[in-house]
C-alpha cells in the first residue's frame, strides 16, 4: 500500500472528516461569540464602568517622553507597556465560549437517551441443573 492510498484511507475515515466539520464549526462559532463580547458585552460594561475601548487599557512601565497616550504610538515607540485591555476582552471572550459550551453540552447529555443500568442482584445465579446432579452423586458416593 502506497503512501498515497494510507493518505486517501485516512482522509475519508469518519474520524478525521469528524475533526474537520468539528473546527470549521468551531471556528465559525467563535466568531459568533467573538461578536457577542465585542459588539453586546463589552459596551454594556464599558457603559458601566466608564470606557468603552477595552484593547486601549494600558499602563505605561517605562519612559513616555511624548507622552503618547495611544497604545499603538507608544508599542510602535518601544516603551515598555502593560496592556491589560486586550488581556480582559479575550478573557471575557473565553469565558463566554466556555460556558456556552457548557450549556451545549449540558443540554445534548440532557436530551440523549439514558442508558439504564440492569440493578445488580444479590442473589447468586441459579445453579445449572447438570451441576446439581453432580453434586448429588458426590454427595451420595460421600456416604
Amino acid at each position: 500500500m502506497g503512501m498515497l492510498d494510507e493518505f486517501k484511507e485516512f482522509a475519508v475515515k469518519g474520524n478525521a472528516v469528524d475533526l474537520a466539520v468539528g473546527v470549521i464549526i468551531g471556528g465559525a462559532f467563535g466568531k459568533i461569540v467573538d461578536s457577542i463580547v465585542g459588539d453586546l458585552i463589552m459596551p454594556l460594561v464599558g457603559a458601566m464602568i466608564g470606557s468603552l475601548d477595552f484593547s486601549n487599557l494600558f499602563f505605561v512601565l517605562g519612559k513616555n517622553p511624548q507622552n503618547l497616550t495611544a497604545l499603538a504610538d507608544i508599542k510602535k515607540a518601544g516603551i515598555p507597556v502593560f496592556a491589560y485591555g486586550s488581556f480582559l476582552t479575550i478573557l471575557v471572550n473565553f469565558i463566554l465560549l466556555a460556558f456556552i459550551i457548557f450549556m451545549m453540552v449540558k443540554q445534548i447529555n440532557r436530551l440523549r437517551p439514558k442508558v439504564e443500568e440492569a440493578p445488580a442482584s444479590t442473589e447468586p445465579p441459579p445453579t445449572p441443573e447438570d451441576v446439581v446432579l453432580l453434586r448429588e452423586i458426590r454427595d451420595s458416593l460421600r456416604k
